[in-house]
This record gives C-alpha cells, sequence and structure tokens, in this order.
C-alpha cells in the first residue's frame, strides 16, 4: 500500500521552506548568468550538489545597539530541486520573451536601462513562475519574490517587485485575482 503524503502543518512548513529556497537559489543563479559568470547547466550542477548556494549572509544587530550589525552566515532548508531547476533552465531558455513581457510593466522611474541584475534575476524568475506553473498560487509567487527583492534591498525595489509581478499575474492568471471571463 502507498504511504499517503504528509499533510501536516510541520510537513508543509518544511516544503515551503524548500520551495522559498529554490526560488532565492534561482535568482542566484539567474544573476551570475547574467553577469556571465558560466553557463546554464554548470550552475544547476553546484546549486544541486550542494557547492554553491545554501546559505545566506544577515545582519545579526550588536545587542547593545552600540555597534554596527555583524553579518553572520545562516543556513537555508535544502531546496525543492525540480522547481530550482524548472525555474533557472525555463527562464533562461525564455529570457527575451520575459524580458518583453517585464519591459512595458515598468514606470518611467524604473527604465529596463536602471534595473541592477539582482532585480532582473527576481523579475525573471518571478515572471516565469507566473507564466509557466500555475499550480502556484500567483499571490504566493508575488510574496515569495517580494520577500526576495526585501532580502537584497531595503529601497523602492521591492515595490517595483511586486508592481511588476502583479501586472504580470493579472494579465495572464485573471482568475485567480476573480477576474475571470
Amino acid at each position: 500500500m502507498a504511504k499517503s503524503p504528509d499533510l501536516s502543518p510541520a510537513a508543509r512548513l518544511g516544503r515551503q521552506a524548500r520551495s522559498s529556497s529554490a526560488r532565492l537559489a534561482a535568482v542566484q543563479a539567474l544573476y551570475s548568468l547574467d553577469v556571465g559568470e558560466t553557463d546554464v547547466e554548470t550552475l544547476v550542477r553546484a546549486f544541486m550538489d550542494g557547492s554553491l548556494g545554501g546559505f545566506a549572509m544577515v545582519d545579526t544587530p550588536d545587542p547593545d545597539g552600540i555597534f554596527e550589525p555583524t553579518e553572520t552566515r545562516a543556513d537555508l532548508e535544502p531546496l525543492e530541486g525540480e522547481l530550482f531547476c524548472t525555474l533557472v533552465r525555463g527562464a533562461q531558455a525564455e529570457m527575451d520573451r520575459l524580458d518583453d513581457v517585464i519591459r512595458p510593466t515598468l514606470s518611467s522611474e524604473w527604465p529596463w536601462e536602471r534595473l541592477e541584475p539582482v532585480v532582473r534575476a527576481v523579475l525573471r524568475a518571478g515572471v516565469y513562475e507566473l507564466l509557466e506553473r500555475p499550480r502556484t498560487p500567483p499571490r504566493v509567487a508575488i510574496k515569495e519574490y517580494v520577500d526576495i527583492a526585501a532580502a537584497f534591498y531595503t529601497g523602492a525595489e521591492k515595490g517595483l517587485v511586486n508592481a511588476v509581478l502583479d501586472k504580470v499575474a493579472r494579465s495572464a492568471r485573471p482568475d485567480a485575482f476573480g477576474g475571470g471571463a
């Protein structure tokens, strides 16, 4: 008899954490591809075998508030391999199409040329997931990528990511927002 999937709250949280790790790693890989560090298959292998990724640097505040925060290493949950591979390979293969979807959603304050490589990577991964992974609820995808942007930026980039992904999601998947036919 086949074992039924574990749908306990702890199991769901573990699965969500692995999906979040996969999305973050995908953004890191797409950034590396954008700045020309290596090819897609080399990056995929490096993330999957653990030689890249698996941790994040986080600011740890001084408990007395006297000194600047110190940067410490925080290990991440293992990534969900299927999601990671799909996002990286798919977004890389469809990069021109994704960029064509993203560009018209940008405001005059945020032209394509102004976007930093990390922002482009976040948007490409997010748009790819919204367009090509219909099982992911749009609001979940948007929140995940906004959280990733917030991990890298303290300025308006988080709002930019939210606005672009919301526009794409409402256009590509209107049923998820009550606007279906």
